[in-house]
């Protein structure tokens, strides 16, 4: 006896493969040489665009084994929407499963959006539940990363991603992604700009899911200042990049100045998360 279809489950998991880049397969790519050193590296990123046959060796990629993302912009090719992996992506499905499915209060935002990946699903997955009172916030400068204030945030001293172009996506590309999938409709607001002057505008907004991918100390902060408050109990706070120092201190620091208890919980190697309480 068949048994009854889950259009929505397919629709969401054909949806997930698309903005991973799985339904490629492997693929042979040039790669220019990286030599060493930070200026150097920074040259060749600047002026040789992946493909570019100078100075390049070929590079299989194959996107089926980067479950946890851990290829970087400079690895991926030109068509996965999201860089933060299979499991990650599946981590934003479950909070905000849990969270419609709780009832929770509020809408979903992801401050750091690249080319709006992982907020493309957001919009699909409430598409899949049929939620029509929902919007997913898309905030970024649209611009890339801002030049690390390093004598108000020693901790983002060491960082140079505003040097790397690949993180710069304009707010129209992100916008056309989203047509794309047939996703940009009124259940879709973008926020355009750094988050120290965009998201204070944002800090008396209800949220049921907020997901974190501003890398630096600053952008974390900003965001977790900003927005945080405004989750609502049993609402679901997700961070990724964990993994580098300086977004980990902002974590650790605000945790600390808000009494923020509730226990963390492990996504992957760099995604992080945990359940507002009340």
């Amino acid at each position: 006896m068949l048994t009854e279809p889950d259009p929505g489950r397919a629709y969401l998991d054909l949806l997930k493969r698309s903005l991973l880049g799985l339904t490629t397969g492997p693929v042979t790519l040039h790669r220019p040489v990286d030599p060493p050193g930070k200026l150097r590296s920074w040259i060749l990123r600047t002026i040789v665009r992946p493909g570019d046959a100078v100075l390049a060796q070929p590079v299989v990629i194959d996107l089926d084994q980067n479950a946890e993302g851990t290829l970087s912009v400079w690895d991926l090719p030109s068509w996965p929407m999201t860089m933060i992996g299979a499991v990650r992506l599946d981590n934003v499905e479950a909070c905000i499963s849990d969270a419609l499915e709780s009832g929770v209060p509020g809408d979903l935002i992801e401050t750091g959006v690249w080319r709006g990946g992982t907020t493309i699903f957001m919009r699909g997955v409430l598409r899949a539940y049929g939620i029509e009172d929902r919007t997913v916030y898309v905030a970024d400068s649209f611009a890339g990363l801002p030049t690390p204030d390093a004598e108000r945030y020693p901790a983002d001293a060491a960082l140079d991603l505003h040097l790397w172009p690949g993180l710069a996506v304009g707010l129209d590309e992100v916008k056309a992604n989203f047509q794309r999938f047939g996703l940009l409709d009124d259940h879709v607001e973008f926020v355009q700009g750094w988050f120290r002057d965009t998201l204070p505008s944002l800090s008396r907004h209800p949220w049921a899911v907020i997901r974190l991918d501003g890398d630096f100390y600053e952008s974390t902060m900003d965001a977790l200042e900003n927005l945080y408050p405004t989750l609502s109990p049993g609402g679901w706070l997700i961070v990724d990049d964990y993994e580098i120092s300086a977004c980990r201190q902002a974590v650790t620091d605000f945790r600390a100045k808000h009494d923020v208890t509730e226990p963390i919980v492990e996504v992957d190697w760099t995604g992080i998360c945990w359940q507002k309480q009340a």
